[in-house]
């Protein structure tokens, strides 16, 4: 079953690149669709059959591959994987739908979405270390070629620097893999057998020190950001989308899958300043934001900022903390995805980003104030305003974080309210006030260019509203990631 999650998207990316050249681009963007669909569709009947109670992974699957490099193709799904295989189906789908029609080179584009879409899928659900890198490399060259191909001006220069930034990642990430293996004497990459092995903390915290450095460039985590808001700024809109609200889930997901599950006492060791630097990175990213002139580049570096309360609750290594990390992952990628789809219909219809020149887009007569009150909605969910999903998920994160470092998550706290500094500076600027003549005569917002961020609002709302449907699915991983295989062997006695 987990298999046709990856394989679907890889069948559907090859057929689209070989179909032959058809004069309507459409035909390449409905099999894509179809194509993401049944991901989806698949997505929700392991949904209906996952179940909350276990500890133990589900729908798991192991083939044997390269036995002499200790490789097999083991796939597993549990409550950390599976909230980030829904968002990563559900935001592919939504990337192919707002893809403008006219695209140039169609077949190329959307195959190389899917094939996207594939890796990402395959690195959250291996449970194999060396699997897990291989699919984590394979996302790399689909990303490339989509900011290199259809990018801005600079795109060239961005996806140069994308490239070698996320190579140096999995290069780190490999290390400390390959030293664990070798210290621990197992002969095989498979998770669980490595997970039960003791090495010495000296040893743990030198084999972590490069994983984090290869995951905090994924993430990004400052200092290690520098080439997002360059690919964020000359990334198509679809990009943007996939690149905030999935690919840097990779960087999070690494740190509780392997950071904490891997090297416990290690972790414990560097967590003080983990926790210090998640602040830094908080207060840093934030503090960017409210310099930018470019819509784009406002909305980049608040993920640098929002991504960083992970790390604080990474670091703090509580039940609660643990839990809320992955419900602001789950976060972070559905309001930054519906930020970006926001930003993009602003650009398509006004030809600029810069909050400088746009002003009074609010207008109900001329303007764009259906796009201006989502966009209101988007930036107030950022914000933590109540009864939205950015509000449970960073509230989570500093009551589980803030007993064990209380000063890391008072500075984070700070951070949060800088969000709504640069955000409503943006928001001023951009939608209120006089609308100028130059934007007089703005082309009109079609409803289906607005379908995917209401479709994203109405999550935000319903999580924000009901945020134990999210967390249910994830309380008992919080657990395993915490006490490992022990607390399923207490499990089998009680049972």
């Amino acid at each position: 079953m987990l298999s046709l999650l990856i394989w679907i998207s890889v069948l559907g990316g090859l057929v689209v690149g070989f179909l032959p050249k058809n004069k309507n681009p459409n035909i390449y963007r409905n099999i894509a669709l179809v194509f993401a669909i049944i991901t989806l569709v698949v997505n929700l009947y392991i949904a209906f059959n996952f179940r909350t109670d276990t500890f133990s992974l589900q729908f798991t699957e192991h083939y044997q591959w390269l036995d002499w490099l200790g490789l097999s193709y083991d796939l597993g799904l549990d409550g950390l994987s599976f909230p980030l295989i829904c968002l990563n189906s559900f935001l592919t789908l939504t990337a192919i739908y707002i893809t403008p029609k006219d695209l140039p080179r169609p077949r190329l584009y959307y195959s190389l979405v899917l094939l996207l879409s594939a890796g990402v899928m395959g690195a959250f659900l291996a449970q194999n270390l060396l699997l897990f890198f291989l699919f984590y490399e394979v996302e790399v060259a689909p990303l490339y070629f989509l900011i290199a191909i259809w990018g801005g001006q600079r795109k060239g220069y961005a996806a140069m620097k994308f490239l070698l930034y996320t190579v140096l990642s999995g290069f780190l990430v490999l290390v400390s893999f390959l030293g664990l293996v070798w210290l621990s004497g197992e002969s095989t990459f498979a998770f669980e057998p490595l997970k039960s092995h003791s090495i010495p903390v000296a040893s743990q915290v030198l084999l972590l020190i490069p994983l984090l450095i290869g995951l905090f460039i994924k993430i990004p985590i400052f200092p290690f950001h520098t080439w997002l808001p360059d690919a964020h700024v000359e990334a198509s809109t679809p990009v943007s989308v996939l690149l905030a609200g999935v690919l840097l889930k990779l960087g999070t997901y690494g740190l509780l899958r392997f950071g904490v599950g891997l090297f416990r006492d290690g972790w414990l060791v560097l967590a003080p300043y983990l926790a210090f630097l998640a602040a830094i990175s908080a207060l840093y990213g934030a503090s960017c934001a409210i310099a930018q002139k470019d819509m784009k580049k406002v909305v980049a570096y608040s993920s640098i900022a929002h991504m960083a309360y992970i790390l604080l609750g990474a670091a703090a290594t509580t039940r609660l903390s643990l839990e809320a990390c992955i419900l602001q992952m789950v976060s972070h990628g559905l309001i930054s995805a519906m930020l970006f789809i926001l930003v993009g219909i602003v650009y398509k219809k006004t030809g600029s980003r810069d909050v400088n020149y746009l002003s009074g887009l609010l207008n109900p007569e001329r303007g764009l104030p259906v796009t201006g009150s989502l966009m209101i909605l988007a930036v107030m969910a950022s914000s933590g305003i109540p009864g939205m999903i950015g509000f449970i998920a960073e509230f989570l994160v500093f009551r589980g974080s803030f007993p064990i470092f209380p000063i890391p998550t008072l500075l984070c706290l700070v951070g949060t309210g800088l969000t709504a500094v640069y955000f409503l500076l943006m928001v001023n600027r951009v939608f209120f006030g006089r609308l100028t003549v130059e934007l007089a005569s703005l082309p009109r917002v079609m409803w289906s260019e607005r379908i995917p961020a209401i479709a994203l609002a109405i999550l935000i709302i319903i999580f924000g509203l009901q945020p134990d449907w999210m967390l249910r699915w994830c309380k008992t991983e919080a657990s395993v990631i915490l006490y490992g295989n022990q607390i399923v062997v207490e499990q089998q006695i009680n049972s």
